[in-house]
């Protein structure tokens, strides 16, 4: 088998990309607008990522312009709503500095080549941040979104403390606009006395956890009760996800206070889990299809010990006339590295144990897996970390090299794909997140938006507007960031729009909708290394 990796082809067909998005609220002179019961004089919005307007991967201005709050707020002056002050970012790069250090990275563009084609998304590096954490501002901010945070954040003393941000102890975000060094979000929010307040939070306790593959600890399994303990992609307990969620709730809505609560969407429909197929190898590649022969000859030997040992679904195979799936490790099956050890020993020699390591947790990739993202960037690419490690095994250059290949001879990482038993985890805890939320809402009489049902729309039939059609696919479908989690300023306008309806509804408020076709979506640049 040769070493030549397998180039990895992008799977975007991209569409006219909107450049900078324009704010803009359309308003019909002849409409009477009106706030119902509600009283709009000092709307606070508290939340995380989704709250704040990040996007591409990073927080800067112009996501902060068109977050969902910042559109909300808008339309509420035309029904006398107050003014709306947000903690923005110094510019429009994203990234952040602590002491003058870069701590954060840049925002994500979409690079384009010398033919105008679109390669896919890359760092910008047109300009360095200028937004340095411990530059405190002063005064009070209605957007209280912070970038990060997990339910039982906002109700952490010193999260926003400066001096705990290198340490991973404290969010950079947050200590930039926090009171004190002790204070939490909650009472920094519930110290504004909002007149009216939003809550979209929950999405951080499952996000992490799916993002990473599923490298993290499920505490509706292991029962943890104690969220100071938790480690940052764990899935946080249902229980303990209730009582914060209650709480944060009951803080906010002291003395009636009207808001609106927003539920957690699937996460699994975003497009930084549907954008790489399982099988994305591409056998009309001639670099790797001619190398399918050695492969399948290589592999021939394992499949027959898979077959000995009583795992014969365990068999990898690559075609040379479909799509390919990759191989990856699959920590959910038993490890079977010992079996492998004796039942190769005659075919690989001293290597036997070094090959039945590598394979004993291994299987090719099925449709029910998601490969994340992140994987487009690493399969049939040459592992050199696992190469170093290999010839510290003793194991030849040539031969390390060729056991080395992302998804083709070494199995994908687990923190590459979520396999169907964390699809599982994460639906669990999001569908009791779900109905805590609503029934939180219920309980207090407050408006509900389930972004679940929107964000599903998006995803599966996309949501037309005059002039389009806004979808979930990757950079070209308008209503996800290049970060493939987080909205756009058009898919902060849909949410804004879902929200105006359900206030409608509960409040007997009327609001003008936004025109989602005059937001922006992704930012073209080609000023990256």
């Amino acid at each position: 088998m040769t070493r030549k990796n397998i180039k990895y082809f992008a799977i975007l067909a991209l569409g006219l990309i909107a450049c900078e998005p324009e704010f803009d609220t359309p308003i019909d002179g002849a409409e009477v607008y009106v706030s119902g019961k509600l009283d709009l004089s000092n709307y606070v919005a508290l939340g995380n990522s989704l709250t704040a307007g990040y996007a591409d991967g990073a927080l800067y201005i112009t996501g902060q312009e068109n977050s969902y709050p910042n559109i909300l707020a808008q339309q509420f002056k035309l029904a006398g709503g107050g003014e709306f002050m947000q903690p923005l970012m110094a510019d429009n790069t994203g990234g952040a500095l602590l002491g003058g250090n870069q701590i954060l990275d840049n925002r994500f563009v979409l690079v384009f080549d010398d033919k105008g084609k679109p390669v896919g998304p890359a760092v910008y590096t047109g300009a360095k941040p200028t937004t340095d954490v411990s530059n405190k501002l002063t005064g009070s901010f209605n957007n209280m979104g912070v970038p990060g945070a997990k339910s039982y954040h906002l109700a952490a003393p010193g999260y926003g403390n400066v001096a705990g941000v290198q340490a991973g102890l404290a969010n950079p975000y947050f200590a930039r606009f926090a009171s004190s060094s002790e204070t939490t979000v909650i009472a920094d929010a519930v110290a504004q006395k909002p007149t009216f307040f939003s809550l979209w939070i929950g999405n951080n306790d499952i996000l992490s956890y799916a993002t990473s593959g599923g490298v993290g600890e499920d505490h509706n399994v292991t029962g943890n009760l104690v969220p100071s303990t938790y480690g940052s992609n764990d899935i946080t307990n249902n229980n303990v996800f209730a009582s914060v969620y209650s709480d944060l709730v009951k803080a906010l809505a002291v003395n009636g206070t009207e808001g609106v609560l927003l539920d957690i969407p699937d996460i699994t429909s975003a497009p930084f889990f549907t954008t790489v197929p399982f099988a994305p190898l591409n056998p009309l590649d001639p670099s790797f299809a001619a190398q399918i022969p050695t492969l399948n000859a290589t592999y021939a030997g394992l499949n027959m010990a898979f077959t000995a040992l009583g795992v014969p679904e365990r068999a990898i195979q690559f075609s040379a006339t479909t799509a390919s799936a990759v191989v990856i490790k699959d920590e959910s099956l038993t490890d079977i590295t010992a079996g492998l050890t004796v039942a190769l020993g005659g075919a690989f020699g001293p290597l036997a144990p070094i090959v039945a390591a590598q394979y004993g947790q291994a299987r090719q990739a099925k449709s029910s897996d998601l490969l994340t993202l992140r994987s487009s960037g690493v399969i049939g690419k040459v592992n050199t970390a696992r190469v170093a490690e290999l010839i510290g095994m003793g194991v030849p250059k040539e031969t390390a090299g060729q056991l080395s290949v992302n998804g083709l001879t070494l199995p994908l990482e687990d923190k590459y794909v979520l396999i169907p038993e964390e699809q599982t985890a994460i639906k669990i805890a999001q569908d009791s997140y779900n109905a805590t939320i609503k029934a939180v809402a219920g309980a207090n009489g407050l408006a509900f938006v389930s972004a679940k049902s929107l964000l599903l729309q998006v995803a599966e039939t996309g949501v037309s507007f005059d002039g389009g059609v806004v979808t979930s696919t990757f950079a070209s479908g308008g209503g996800f960031s290049l970060d493939g989690v987080h909205p756009t300023p058009r898919g902060h306008a849909l949410v804004a729009n879902a929200l105006l309806e359900a206030l409608e509804e509960t409040y007997e408020a009327k609001f003008p909708r936004v025109n989602i076709g005059n937001y922006g979506t992704v930012t073209a640049n080609n000023e990256v290394n």
